[in-house]
């Protein structure tokens, strides 16, 4: 089936820039973005890490992790929402003016944080998540919509701890930016978590057959799990609690993974990928245990989740959401599957620095880097395209 159908009628006769199918919904310029940026970050981030490219010296540790969380990450979550509420609401979100002059507000952060003075970076960059999440929550609003009331929630946090890390950066406030982003990351699991659980076992159940085991009591048992073990990590300087419950919600994530029948999905990479990324938030979850008890790096469990989950439930999502959105069937060919592939090896590279097996850091960084960027750029060769013409089933959207 194509994901969030889209029944208006094609919109034809119109000229001028923001007619454009580009314009046309949420996750065509986003998604986008948001690849051409993961694409060329981190190579970046790397040629400064090495000692090069001194000609951008904001690019540092603290641009790195702001930039695939605020950069890259929200871009593709902004993309899938606004796509996404169309189809729950009937009403339409953001599209052709206003939604280039967000995606402009998007791109004027990247830019101020490579080149603006910190104070002026912060204020541009800030600015984008109030005015993304407010047409959501009208949208939302407008319609009803109670039960996806949490997304604008959620945005609106993400938009409080993005200012408090460039508090934090400009030596306003007495945190560490490192732990500001941690806490960001991790609500971003609790967003998987949710949207997760209401699309896996779906598209499990359409694509294979196979009857899923889902449970609404114990899916709110794991989503409390996870936010407690995450507030835990971010707030309570208590080890053994913390891995604690850091262990509990890894255990029950995967407990609720193998209702979804992961194991009978092998065959088909449009499902495997999104059950594999949802694994790696438990096993994030299990490593954060371990750095509790300081059996491990705490750049482990969050390159898992950051890498593993977060950027493999994207690659997954902006895959099959631009080929249904765009009237494409739901199969994955050679260059999906290698998407995929590429973002495995990426996030297995990175542990394996991270933890220095074999003394190789920087060895396992570069082809860490090499399997990120290489996913990315596939996906702007293929689906580049897609996303700059109309939908070949002649649909709006």
């Amino acid at each position: 089936m194509a994901l969030l159908k889209i029944e208006e009628p094609s919109a034809s006769g119109h000229s001028g820039l923001t007619d454009h199918p580009l314009w046309r919904l949420g996750f065509r310029p986003f998604y986008l973005l948001a690849a051409a940026f993961a694409a060329l970050a981190v190579p970046l981030w790397l040629a400064r890490y090495f000692g090069h490219a001194a000609w951008l010296p904001r690019v540092d540790m603290n641009w790195h992790m702001h930039e695939m969380l605020f950069g890259f990450a929200i871009a593709v979550i902004v993309g899938f929402v606004y796509t996404a509420a169309r189809n729950w609401t009937g009403l339409w979100t953001p599209r052709r003016g206003h939604l280039a002059a967000l995606a402009a507000l998007w791109l004027a952060g990247r830019v101020a944080m490579l080149f603006a003075p910190p104070l002026l970076a912060a204020l541009v960059d800030v600015l984008f998540l109030p005015f993304a999440a407010w047409p959501l929550y009208r949208v939302l609003k407008r319609a009803g919509n109670k039960r996806n009331m949490f997304l604008p929630a959620l945005l609106s946090l993400l938009a409080l701890i993005n200012i408090t890390f460039h508090c934090a950066v400009l030596g306003w406030l007495d945190v560490s930016p490192i732990n500001v982003i941690e806490a960001g990351i991790l609500v971003v699991v609790c967003i998987e978590s949710v949207i997760g659980g209401r699309v896996i076992p779906m598209f499990t159940t359409n694509a294979i057959g196979v009857k899923t085991v889902t449970h609404a009591g114990r899916d709110r048992i794991n989503l409390a799990l996870t936010a407690a073990a995450g507030l835990a990590w971010v707030f309570l300087p208590i080890p053994p609690l913390v891995a604690g419950l850091t262990l509990a919600a890894g255990c029950s994530q995967l407990l609720r993974l193998a209702g979804w029948k992961p194991h009978l999905t092998w065959r088909t990479p449009l499902l495997w990928i999104l059950h594999l990324s949802y694994a790696w938030i438990a096993f994030g979850f299990l490593l954060l245990s371990l750095s509790a008890l300081k059996l491990a790096p705490p750049t482990a469990a969050f390159h898992a989740l950051a890498i593993g989950s977060m950027a493999g439930l994207i690659i997954g999502m902006i895959t099959r959401t631009a080929l249904g959105h765009t009237g494409r069937p739901l199969k994955a060919r050679i260059g999906e599957t290698t998407m995929y592939v590429l973002i495995q090896i990426g996030v297995v590279a990175r542990l394996c620095a991270a933890f220095d097996l074999m003394g190789h850091r920087n060895g396992a960084l570069l082809m860490a880097g090499a399997g990120w960027s290489a996913a990315f750029l596939l996906y702007l060769f293929i689906y580049g395209p897609y996303l700059f013409q109309s939908r070949i089933d002649g649909k709006d959207g």
